[in-house]
C-alpha cells in the first residue's frame, strides 16, 4: 500500500492520474478543512458546504484523467468557487441566504479599502453608462441632493419624468449589482485574506 502523506502535492497529482485511491485520500484529508471552512463561511449552512465538498471532489476523482492540474491547492479553490455558485444558484429562493450574503458581503466592504474603491469604480462606471437623460436626474437627485421638483425645474420636464428616470436608473444599477457581484466580492475576499 502506497504511503502518500510525505508527498508533495505534484506527487499527489501524479498518482491521482494514475487511478492511486490513497493519493486521492491524502489529498481529501489535506484540503477538506479549509475548503469546507471556506464554502460553510459564504454558505452559512453546514449541509450545503459539505455537499459542495462533495461534488468537487467526486469531480475530482471521477476527471482525474483528464484535468490539467498545474497546482493543486489553486485548482481545488477554483472548484470549490464553481461549486459554491452552483449551490447558490440552487438556493436562489432562500431569502435568507440571500440576506445573509448581502450582509457579508457589505461587512467585507466596509473592512477592506481596496475593495471598497473597487466597489465605488463599479458604480461609478454603472452611473457613467445610464442613458444620459437618466444620468443627468439621477446626478442631480443623488450629488446635488435636488428635489424632484428642482430638477423638474431646472431640465423643465415634469416631476413624473423625473422620478421615471430616478426609477429607471435605480433598477439598471441593481440589476447590474446582481447576487454575482456579491458573490465575486466575498470569493475575491476569501482568495485574498
Amino acid at each position: 500500500m502506497m504511503s502518500c502523506d510525505l508527498l508533495s502535492d505534484a506527487e499527489l497529482i501524479t498518482a491521482l492520474k494514475e487511478g492511486e485511491e490513497q493519493a486521492f485520500g491524502e489529498i481529501y484529508e489535506r484540503y477538506w478543512k479549509e475548503l469546507y471552512r471556506k464554502a460553510n463561511h459564504i454558505l452559512q449552512d453546514p449541509d450545503a458546504a459539505v455537499d459542495v465538498l462533495q461534488d468537487v471532489f467526486l469531480s475530482l476523482w471521477q476527471r482525474r484523467a483528464q484535468v490539467d492540474i498545474q497546482v493543486l491547492k489553486p485548482y481545488l479553490h477554483q472548484a470549490l468557487r464553481f461549486s459554491v455558485l452552483k449551490a447558490i444558484r440552487k438556493l436562489k429562493t432562500d431569502r435568507q441566504f440571500y440576506e445573509r450574503l448581502m450582509e457579508v458581503t457589505t461587512e467585507i466592504i466596509s473592512e477592506n479599502p481596496l475593495l471598497f474603491k473597487e466597489q465605488q469604480q463599479l458604480i461609478q462606471n454603472l452611473i457613467d453608462n445610464l442613458p444620459e437623460d437618466c444620468k443627468q436626474a439621477f446626478l442631480l437627485s443623488r450629488e446635488q441632493e435636488m428635489t424632484y421638483k428642482q430638477i423638474a425645474n431646472l431640465l423643465n420636464i415634469s416631476e413624473k419624468t423625473v422620478e421615471k428616470r430616478i426609477s429607471k436608473s435605480l433598477k439598471m444599477i441593481r440589476a447590474s449589482l446582481n447576487i454575482e457581484t456579491c458573490i465575486t466580492i466575498l470569493l475575491w475576499y476569501e482568495i485574498h485574506r
